[in-house]
């Protein structure tokens, strides 16, 4: 493939109750379809930039955001701020999607680890051609390695009490383990991670289950063995409730397949190429047999 240099712009893009969001659109200098990335929870866009400017290259207008209190569309101080975890769906994504449609081109979505998430929740889910995922779990410490448990667990039962008493927010950075996250997103993110199939047996959320149901969206949902946040048991246990999609697992070992040290991160670096054009030619065959039908 010829490189090319790719162009992208900082956007602003409003969500649909009006909060402002800061967006990246990275312009494919031959389009043929366009794509939203999905990002995991407490990662900031600019750690997709990699993958969005190769899908670029491959011909996807591909758009990353930061969702609310994360990276570039944080507020000036986290204590305080108001928020649902599931706002990054329904308000936040469901915008992308809203605003990267395009009336010659399908549009196609990959998401990591909360994208999967959140791709279920999606009022307009109906308007995406094809999903592709990587690392999306249930996030109960159950389906980990013990050594990874007992990481999970002391940050919840500990470090995250500690950290959110005494800053008002989860202060993720001084772990180093990403973007600090606001206080709904942590409180709501703990108490799902205790239950072995997540939101899904909250008993606040009872019709979740039948949200996911309507999706007839096809969907890869791929993780490797040696991701320990979700491992392909995790991911099972999670996408099951897809049940009216045409849904494929992909068990990657990573090892073996010759990608290396994987892990929860990884599928983005460009280490990953690989992985990148696996998904963006599933893409190109569902928009070929779209055009055969």
């Amino acid at each position: 493939m010829t490189r090319t240099a790719i162009l992208s712009e900082t956007l602003e893009l409003q969500a649909r109750d009006g909060y402002p969001l800061t967006a990246t659109l990275y312009h494919a200098p031959e389009p043929l379809a366009q794509l939203v990335v999905a990002g995991a929870t407490g990662v900031p866009q600019g750690f997709y930039r990699r993958f969005a400017e190769y899908a670029a290259q491959r011909g996807y207008s591909t758009l990353t955001l930061d969702y609310r209190g994360i990276g570039q569309s944080r507020p000036d101080s986290l204590r305080g701020f108001k928020m649902d975890y599931l706002d990054w769906a329904h308000l936040d994504l469901a915008a992308a999607v809203d605003q990267h449609q395009h009336p010659e081109r399908p549009l196609y979505m990959v998401g990591h680890s909360f994208g999967g998430h959140a791709f279920g929740l999606l009022p307009n889910h109906d308007q995406v051609a094809g999903f592709y995922t990587f690392g999306t779990g249930a996030g109960w410490h159950g389906w980990m390695p013990r050594a990874e448990q007992f990481k999970v667990l002391t940050m919840w039962r500990l470090v995250g009490p500690l950290l959110t008493r005494y800053k008002g927010y989860l202060a993720w950075s001084k772990l180093g383990m990403g973007e600090d996250l606001p206080m709904g997103v942590y409180t709501q993110w703990k108490r799902w991670c205790s239950y072995p199939r997540y939101f899904f047996e909250d008993p606040r959320m009872p019709d979740l289950a039948e949200r996911f149901a309507r999706v007839s969206t096809p969907i890869i949902a791929a993780n490797t063995l040696d991701d320990l946040w979700a491992p392909p048991a995790s991911r099972d246990a999670f996408m099951a409730a897809y049940t009216g999609a045409p849904y494929q697992a992909r068990t990657l070992d990573s090892q073996a397949e010759g990608l290396g040290a994987v892990g929860h991160m990884g599928y983005f670096r460009p280490a990953a190429q690989r992985l990148w054009d696996e998904t963006l030619d599933w893409f190109a065959e569902l928009q070929n047999a779209r055009r055969a039908a």
